[in-house]
């Protein structure tokens, strides 16, 4: 191939070097309102009364609004496909707050610092009621922290279940009971936060037609418009959705945050609106991964095989549950699509508390699975007296297979079929065994202050939500030779547009320069769900194959009649005749234009799968605990993905790269301790410790050698398997170490010590 599998310069890379305007907020809007929101100071209230005079008559603010403006209209802040498989719990404004955080009141003024005094002249009486900040005591609370008029969606209100989860195959119970070796453990993800550098940002207008435009930094565009529209009880096609460079987005995106916010404002008043939250406010107010306490029990027969898997999920959604059924069914999918098991189970509780509310983060849920899966498999490992490596290899999924979860559980919804097509976990393992030095490694005897372990974990993703993702593509040719591509699919400074571009310049026969790309604007781009799970290079970049090929194919129709012949082919940038005539492709788009046979050269497609081929990763952890202190060091990572064909090795390297230390923050450093009134205590970064190059590892990053049949040019996705292995990796290298098994993340340094102290 000409292009895919090609390290190949970003189309977008020069304006982004050169700091040119290419995010949310680099531009100047004349007359613009700033828009701050007054956040709730307490974790559960009702608000009895809200006066705004003082806000309304301070100079330079022009709107005050809060719930008494919006009708009690309920709906979802999570950017997926309609209908939505979460609650619709949520409203613009409420007069009940649910943790602190939640919204109270929106002013809109003629500077930031106008808008900052005018919140703080707001009056608000609360009527406290009982909180509830630890999500095992929540089914049992004896109170609910959501009405039951009006929300939908919801399984129980009364017991404060935003979502419920249950599947089985086979006989679980009867399976356990007769293996040879049972295991079984119960572990927990914490709450951590996405930490992208650019906020939250979005800007709202006027266009001269009285439509209502919003920029925001967004992954979801379409769905940013869909429900505004409903919020605002306006027309969809009142509105257009531009989106932008985006400064990171990690899933925490995947919301409808503040746009409605801002659109209400400049509905209101006729003006631009500007809304950019604090880092503050990131951390405290945005969207954050959901905690999860995972039981889990495994079976195996005298030869090492799984006979049994069983789970049972509490998954922590926090105030409210946009991503409460989702996140659940992706944590029990990707579990039990790793290890072949003739019987599973998994039973899950999804439950409202008054902290802040669990959202998107990069893996949805596969983070909080492999964790658990991971650690016990290698507890298992350890028991039985196996090697870690072996045990996986014994009992991973392979081409052929059946995955017969996927048939019952989707994300949310009833699943599909799913055969394994393609599959490398072993190439992965194996080549990580020789990278990680992991005999050596695992041998060494350790003494002294200084011990060093090695650990392993594997882990699989999905390429796109099978049945329900689907995206759109339209390209056309220029005079020239050029071509504009025009994709819905969401770059979040991944580089999708580049690698979008390359699929469409190897179909048609040009260098990626003559690719065009327009992305992510409702008006001017077809439909795309959006920029999350691992949809864009699978689901899109088919979709832009497809189109590709029907341009491709009205070129050489084009080139035959310009040529009055009926057999020729392309080669290179030429029609190519079978009596020797040629004609090039820039020949035969201005013939096309202007004289002969005119007509427009183009290609449209659209795609949707009922596959999703798993990527699959190795991740192998070699780290220091410092016997005295018990802190931990990181030494080295070696990450080895099958993600197929891999379409731009560079940018490819860059998300592993990029997930590594996200899975390392959760593993290590990032917390988020919340007081007994349910205020989280860390906003900022001097005190919510993210993973930075300061403090990153040795990385060795590979890929597999892999072709997935049913993906463009043999690829599947590499955007979120990255981030789910270093976590377990590392917890089962600190066991190695010093023989201290942690169940509870982050790894603090006391649980080390009173582990290493027997206590």
């Amino acid at each position: 191939m000409k292009v895919i599998g090609k390290d190949t310069q970003r189309v977008d890379g020069q304006a982004l070097v050169r700091g040119k305007p290419v995010f949310a907020d680099d531009m100047q809007l004349k007359d613009v309102l700033y828009v701050k929101i007054l956040h709730s100071p307490i974790a559960h209230a009702n608000i009895l009364s809200i006066d705004v005079s003082k806000a309304e008559a301070l100079e330079g603010v022009v709107a005050v609004f809060t719930h008494k403006d919006f009708k009690p209209h309920y709906y979802t802040t999570a950017g997926q496909g309609y209908p939505e498989p979460g609650p619709r719990d949520m409203r613009i404004l409420d007069e009940t707050v649910r943790f602190v955080g939640d919204r109270v009141a929106f002013v809109a003024a003629e500077s930031i610092t106008i808008a900052e005094q005018a919140i703080g002249l707001i009056d608000v009486e609360y009527e406290e009621l009982p909180c509830i900040f630890d999500s095992q005591q929540s089914m049992t609370a004896g109170f609910a922290i959501h009405p039951s008029e009006g929300t939908s969606g919801i399984h129980d209100v009364e017991k404060n279940i935003a979502a419920h989860l249950d599947a089985k195959i086979g006989d679980v119970e009867a399976a356990l009971a007769g293996s040879a070796h049972t295991f079984e453990g119960s572990y927990s993800t914490p709450f951590v936060q996405m930490a992208h550098i650019e906020p939250h940002i979005s800007l709202s207008w006027l266009d001269d037609n009285n439509r209502l435009v919003i920029r925001t930094s967004t992954q979801v565009p379409h769905h940013v418009r869909r429900i505004v529209a409903e919020v605002l009880d306006i027309p969809v096609g009142r509105i257009r959705v531009i989106k932008p460079r985006i400064g990171g987005g990690f899933g925490g995106k995947q919301e409808i945050l503040n746009e409605e916010v801002v659109g209400a404002v400049t509905l209101k008043t006729g003006r631009p609106a500007r809304i950019e939250y604090t880092r503050a406010e990131e951390l405290f107010a945005a969207r954050v991964r959901h905690p999860e306490l995972l039981t889990i029990q495994l079976g195996f027969d005298e030869s090492h095989l799984l006979t049994a898997i069983d789970i049972n999920i509490l998954e922590d959604c926090g105030a409210y549950g946009p991503h409460a059924l989702t996140v659940m069914s992706v944590t029990s999918q990707k579990a039990l699509s790793m290890y072949k098991a003739p019987n599973i189970r998994v039973n899950g509780d999804g439950v409202y508390t008054n902290l802040p509310i669990g959202g998107a983060y990069r893996g949805y849920g596969a983070p909080q699975a492999f964790f658990p899966l991971e650690s016990l498999m290698d507890e298992a490992a350890m028991e039985m007296g196996i090697d870690p490596i072996d045990l996986r290899l014994k009992n991973v999924f392979e081409v052929g297979d059946d995955v017969p979860i996927a048939k019952i559980l989707g994300e949310g919804r009833e699943g599909f079929p799913m055969v394994l097509y393609s599959t490398e976990i072993a190439a992965c393992l194996n080549e990580g065994r020789a990278l990680s030095n992991w005999d050596a490694l695992r041998s060494a005897e350790q003494s002294g202050r200084f011990r060093r372990g090695v650990g392993v974990a594997v882990a699989g993703q999905g390429s796109g939500i099978p049945g329900i993702d689907m995206g759109a593509a339209f390209i056309k040719m220029n005079e020239d030779a050029s071509f504009n591509l025009q994709i819905g699919a969401t770059d979040l400074g991944t580089g999708s547009d580049t690698a979008l571009a390359q699929i469409a310049a190897e179909v048609l026969n040009v260098s990626v320069d003559k690719i065009i790309v327009y992305s992510s604007d409702t008006d001017m781009t077809p439909f795309d769900t959006g920029a999350y799970a691992s949809s864009t290079t699978y689901i899109s970049g088919t979709a832009v194959k497809k189109a590709a090929e029907a341009c491709k194919a009205m070129i050489l129709e084009q080139g035959r009649k310009l040529l009055q012949i009926d057999n020729a082919e392309i080669i290179d940038t030429r029609v190519v005749g079978s009596d020797g005539q040629t004609i090039s492709f820039s020949d035969i788009c201005i013939k096309s234009f202007y004289t002969e046979e005119q007509t427009q050269i183009m290609g449209s497609a659209s795609h949707l799968s009922y596959d999703s081929p798993p990527p699959f990763n190795a991740t192998f952890a070699e780290v220091e605990v410092d016997t005295l202190t018990g802190t931990v060091r990181v030494i080295k990572i070696v990450s080895v993905t099958d993600a197929g064909q891999i379409i731009n090795p560079k940018m490819a390297e860059g998300q592993v790269e990029g997930g590594i230390p996200q899975a390392l923050g959760m593993a290590l450093s990032e917390f988020m301790p919340f007081d007994d009134k349910g205020r989280f205590t860390n906003l900022d970064f001097n005190s919510y410790h993210i993973y930075t190059s300061n403090d990153m590892p040795e990385m060795v990053v590979r890929f597999a050698d892999s072709h997935e049949p049913t993906g463009p040019y043999g690829a599947k996705a590499v955007a979120e398997i990255p981030i789910n292995a270093p976590a377990p990796a590392v917890a089962n290298a600190v066991y190695n170490a010093v023989g201290v098994r942690i169940k509870h993340l982050p790894i603090k340094p006391e649980q080390i010590l009173a582990g290493m102290n027997g206590k």
